[in-house]
């Protein structure tokens, strides 16, 4: 394949990323082919086409995806709100077509959804408890009001895991303005591919002077659910903060990750202890924090370079008061 041939692909694939962000931004609303056509430049006789070439989802499936794949989380997020409320916060008026929807992706009704989910949860808060009590405890003893959480080295409360979180602070985060590299497909365990997507992002950055930025964050953020989206339709974009006047094009996406409070739980990881810290923080220090996840993408923020093959990693996650 000829370089120009390989930029016109890149090119398709940057103008359909910026579809993907911009319905995420907007799922409450209906779309148009028209719209999302003049979003991505593309003419709107062609833009279905293209589309579905680069994704193997029509449009209309792709957003009717999201959405559900949405729902199911709010679902559980949000136990007190009704199941027809959070459908129409997702932009489906008709409850009808809602239930039909979510039946035909998960193969049960939403309220089954809600229950199967919230009776696993309580059992995982029962294996907690003595881990829930000492949490408590110690926030009431240190934290004095505040809203950082130090971390706790108990050995019998650790020896379930092999990692170690060092703390957990909430704290508002501004929006940020980040470009990034987006991939489509499994992730889990494979240190090579995220090693490769920052090595294009690196190599477009460095010429702009955007990697000498005195504040600059290093950032991959994961667009879907492991446990609702399938394998193959992951999304994940690892970024870097850029100012918002940074011009980007080709396979260098640009996007803002909004203002919020987040939860920042911070860990020195190997390649394969990601998983058994994201599940702690899910797990185990959310069912004692007083918070519970609120809606939007979670990231990994790095905050400094790897060293030794260890990463010291931020894993955060949106929340709200529970």
């Amino acid at each position: 394949m000829s370089a120009y041939n390989k930029f016109l692909i890149e090119e398709y694939k940057a103008r359909i990323n910026k579809v993907f962000d911009y319905i995420e931004m907007n799922l409450s609303k209906q779309f148009t082919l028209e719209e999302l056509a003049e979003v991505a430049n593309f003419s709107k006789y062609h833009f279905h086409r293209i589309f579905y070439s680069l994704t193997r989802e029509t449009p209309s499936h792709f957003i009717n995806r999201i959405r559900i794949e949405r729902i199911a989380d709010a679902l559980i997020l949000n136990p007190k709100k009704s199941i027809t409320e959070i459908a129409y916060d997702f932009g489906f008026s008709d409850p009808a077509v809602f239930a039909r929807s979510f039946k035909a992706c998960f193969n049960c009704s939403a309220s089954e959804w809600r229950k199967r989910k919230q009776n696993a949860n309580s059992n995982i808060c029962k294996e907690e408890s003595i881990f829930n009590q000492t949490f408590n405890n110690l926030s009431k003893e240190e934290n004095n009001g505040s809203i950082y959480f130090s971390s706790v080295s108990n050995n019998k409360i650790w020896s379930n895991t092999m990692v170690q979180c060092k703390n957990v602070e909430v704290k508002d985060l501004p929006t940020l303005t980040v470009a990034y590299v987006r991939y489509i497909g499994p992730y889990k365990g494979d240190a090579g591919l995220f090693e490769k997507l920052f090595n294009k992002l690196f190599t477009w950055a460095g010429p702009r002077n955007l990697l000498s930025q005195p504040d600059l964050k290093t950032i991959v953020v994961y667009h879907d659910n492991l446990e609702i989206t399938d394998e193959d339709k992951l999304r994940t974009s690892v970024c870097i903060t850029v100012p918002e006047d940074t011009k980007v094009d080709g396979e260098i996406g640009k996007m803002q990750i909004n203002a919020g409070k987040f939860a920042l739980a911070r860990f020195e990881l190997g390649v394969n202890d990601f998983a058994q810290a994201w599940d702690w923080v899910y797990s185990s220090w959310l069912p004692a924090s007083g918070y519970q996840p609120d809606d939007g993408p979670c990231f990994e923020l790095y905050p400094e370079e790897s060293k030794n093959g260890k990463f010291i990693v931020d894993i955060c996650v949106p929340v709200r008061p529970l």
